[in-house]
């Protein structure tokens, strides 16, 4: 903390100095190609945080420090403009009307995820998902997951013992996908990814989504892809925004108003900024009161949450340089209630007790035309608690005296990455960068105090033949203190536009992951897990294909489509897993995959019409089955098992009303898995298939405030069968799968004031 202090007051001393320029401004008007006013247009100038939007009439007024600056219009449906403008101190310059030109459904979508800065899709050469922040709000969403449950590729899993969720991506599960906030890689105990769980879904403007690896770019862990959370940065040219929500839910039919059962968030968030200054902050309470389900007694199948989430943040911007800090905060406990003792009347409790505590400062200096430096550093310190107490027939509580009933392990990383992007000439650019990692852990149940050092450089030219090609080979070196990593890490993307509406994408990259201080040296036992580290884990590595062919065109009559037709093929090596512990039978322990497989197709449809945005997408994922490479000795098995990915989402907005009604919907196909208890006799498992679906409706009331409520989990899915009879081994899916607390109401208020 004292390094964190000692580079704010440093930097709070340089950037006063440099904030003596003065200020003019620059205002115009956005017309469509028919001459009719566009709204609620975006407005900012390149490499600045200085933005605005236009009113009804497609009027801006913006203010900035006097220099040379591009300035971007861009809206959905629509080319992006850009203009070189000159504003001078305290004058106001004046534009001609800026006209813009219809184009292709998401061909303006901005991406970051992989890239050397702020692009459309279009030019991106990686296939990206985007999720913006009015889908985000229209889901009525108090957590990531529910944002992302009906998301072609992605399922979840969740533990009921420990109250965590994993996630799934195209077949791979959690500790093959990166997750990033800001760009920053999130720490997690192990291969569960708990921290999506505590990303305060109130502060998200989008989220991007990277099938394939990104090991070169990203490093260990995205093998599976990455999922970027992109937060809110303010550009908005007004010098006060207060947000405010609360929200109501039923759990299933349990609810009781504010407290208890049932699921309540309220969040309230602040901005200021001048022209050089932003401060921010925002606090969410996210309280679920459990679900009861079958369980009877005081035990509840859904462990009740109780969650609070902090953010602060402040941000100094410049002609050439910006540079911010932000902390995110999360106190956390998931309450374990235990039936009581017939003869004692003592009832056994467990608290886990959650504290993430993350850091970033961010900065990017742009040093000409050709050449953008940016840089990050992150400090997280996160800690898990167990708290055991009993509580006796009259109420009174004490600790429990059990062996291991209280513990707490700690896990702390340091994370710094550099990076520099040249722009040599018109055809060829270049993105370099370093990556530094400091991994360390503490607790009862690690084994030492065991340290991961990680150091990388990366390159990744950009190489354009014209309008119609690009390339981008990438190479990441690495050296890990831990293992021996490979030397040399290579990647290779390009995006192949072979018309105006229709382009093609394919790449091949090397994925690698070198096992978790949990896999190594964490162990876990409790009366449903009994799980040891393994410090003779060999690290992973993967070799991964993929392709998509994207289709995009606009009508006249304003229709507009698009089409994209996906196809993937990874071969993971030494995949690390759980499974019996070949020395005691009655141990879990993880252990290499000697071979595994995924490969798929997709298929994914956009229409945008008048007030109608629906979407229609398909995947088919296969996933190796490693018994059928020994026909004699388990009979003639597919290689793959498959499972069917449907989703669709339609929303129709009334306009004049100022309302919106959303469905989403999700069927997620039978998941099968053979499997074997003795290694004589294999055995087909199958989770069953199942349907999910939101129903939401969103209505203004006045200019601050917005109801939103509706249904969510329309089908009232709770638990999936399962017929599997192995319940320890890598593969199994042992017992009932859990997915969900039943169907839910939902109704919520947002609160929003813009000071112009």
């Amino acid at each position: 903390m004292k390094y964190y202090f000692t580079l704010f007051l440093t930097f709070l001393t340089f950037s006063r100095l440099l904030a003596q320029d003065s200020s003019g401004s620059v205002e115009g008007r956005v017309l469509s190609k028919s001459g009719k006013p566009v709204s609620e247009a975006t407005i900012f100038l390149r490499n600045t945080v200085h933005g605005t939007q236009t009113s009804a009439e497609g009027l801006f007024l913006l203010s900035a420090p006097s220099g040379d600056y591009a300035l971007i219009v861009r809206t959905i449906g629509n080319e992006e403009s850009t203009l070189k403008i000159s504003i001078k101190a305290g004058e106001k310059l004046k534009l001609d009307d800026i006209e813009l030109t219809e184009t292709p459904l998401a061909l303006n979508e901005v991406v970051i995820t992989g890239q050397s800065g702020p692009q459309s899709l279009r030019n991106s050469v990686y296939q990206v998902r985007t999720i913006d922040n009015e889908r985000i709000r229209l889901r009525g969403a108090t957590n990531l997951q529910t944002i992302l449950n009906t998301e072609l590729g992605i399922r979840f899993s969740n533990d009921l013992t420990l109250g965590t969720s994993d996630i799934q991506l195209m077949g791979m599960s959690g500790q093959g996908v990166k997750i990033l906030l800001d760009g920053i890689p999130m720490v997690d105990r192990g291969g569960t990814r708990e921290s999506l769980g505590q990303i305060d879904i109130n502060t998200i403007e989008r989220i991007e989504i990277v099938e394939g690896p990104m090991s070169v770019i990203y490093g260990t862990d995205a093998l599976a892809g990455v999922i970027n959370i992109i937060t809110k940065k303010g550009h908005s040219d007004s010098p006060l925004t207060v947000n405010a929500r609360i929200q109501e839910e039923t759990a299933g039919d349990e609810y009781n108003a504010l407290t208890k059962k049932g699921t309540h968030n309220q969040g309230l968030g602040l901005t200021w900024q001048n022209e050089h200054w932003q401060f921010s902050g925002n606090v969410t309470r996210n309280n679920f009161g459990g679900w009861r389900g079958a369980s009877i007694g005081r035990a509840k199948a859904w462990m009740p949450k109780d969650q609070m989430l902090y953010l602060a943040g402040v941000r100094y911007s410049g002609k050439q340089w910006n540079i911010w800090y932000r902390f995110n905060g999360t106190d956390e406990t998931i309450k374990y209630l235990g039936n009581r003792n017939s003869v004692s009347g003592i009832a056994a409790d467990k608290d886990y007790i959650t504290n993430r505590w993350f850091h970033q400062v961010q900065s990017e200096i742009k040093l000409n035309e050709k050449l953008n430096l940016n840089s990050v550093a992150s400090f997280t310190d996160y800690s898990r608690k167990t708290l055991s107490t009993n509580e006796d027939s009259t109420g009174r509580r004490t600790l429990s005296l059990d062996p291991g009933a209280q513990d707490k392990s700690i896990f702390t990383t340091a994370f710094f990455r550099g990076t520099a992007f040249y722009k040599a000439a018109t055809y060829i650019s270049i993105l370099a960068g370093i990556d530094f990692s400091n991994e360390n852990a503490s607790g009862a149940r690690i084994l030492g105090t065991p340290t991961i050092n990680e150091y990388a450089l990366f390159l990744a030219p950009e190489i354009r033949l014209g309008n119609f090609f690009k390339l981008t080979p990438g190479l990441r070196f690495l050296k890990n203190s831990v293992y021996d990593a490979p030397p040399a890490i290579p990647s290779v993307n390009a995006k192949l536009t072979i018309s105006k509406s229709l382009d093609f994408r394919f790449g091949y990259a090397r994925g690698f992951r070198s096992p978790a201080l949990r896999e190594l040296y964490f162990d876990f036992h409790d009366a449903s897990h009994s799980i040891n580290g393994n410090v003779n884990l060999k690290a992973e590595y993967s070799n991964s294909f993929n392709s998509f062919l994207v289709w995009q065109a606009a009508s006249r009559t304003g229709i507009r489509v698009s089409s994209t037709l996906g196809s993937f093929y990874n071969v993971f090596h030494d995949l690390i897993d759980t499974g019996i512990d070949p020395d005691d039978r009655t141990q879990t322990t993880y252990l290499n995959i000697h071979l595994f497989k995924t490969t798929g197709f997709s298929l994914d449809n956009k229409i945008s019409w008048k007030n109608l945005q629906a979407t229609l997408g398909a995947t088919y994922i296969g996933r190796y089955n490693e018994f059928s490479e020994s026909p004699e000795d388990f009979g003639s098995l597919p290689k793959f098992v498959w499972s069917t990915e449907i989703n669709a989402n339609l929303l129709y907005s009334f306009k004049k009303a100022g309302a919106s009604v959303n469905l989403f919907y999700k069927y997620s196909g039978k998941r099968p898995v053979y499997e074997t208890a003795d290694q004589v006799n294999v055995h087909l498992a199958e989770t069953e298939d199942f349907h999910m679906a939101d129903l939401t409706a969103s209505k203004t009331l006045g200019k601050h405030l917005n109801l939103l409520g509706g249904i969510k989990n329309l089908f009232d899915v709770t638990n999936l069968q399962n017929t599997s009879t192995d319940t320890g081994g890598a593969h199994s899916t042992g017992g009932a799968v859990p997915m969900s607390f039943g169907r839910s109401y939902f109704l919520g208020l947002n609160f929003q004031f813009t000071k112009n």
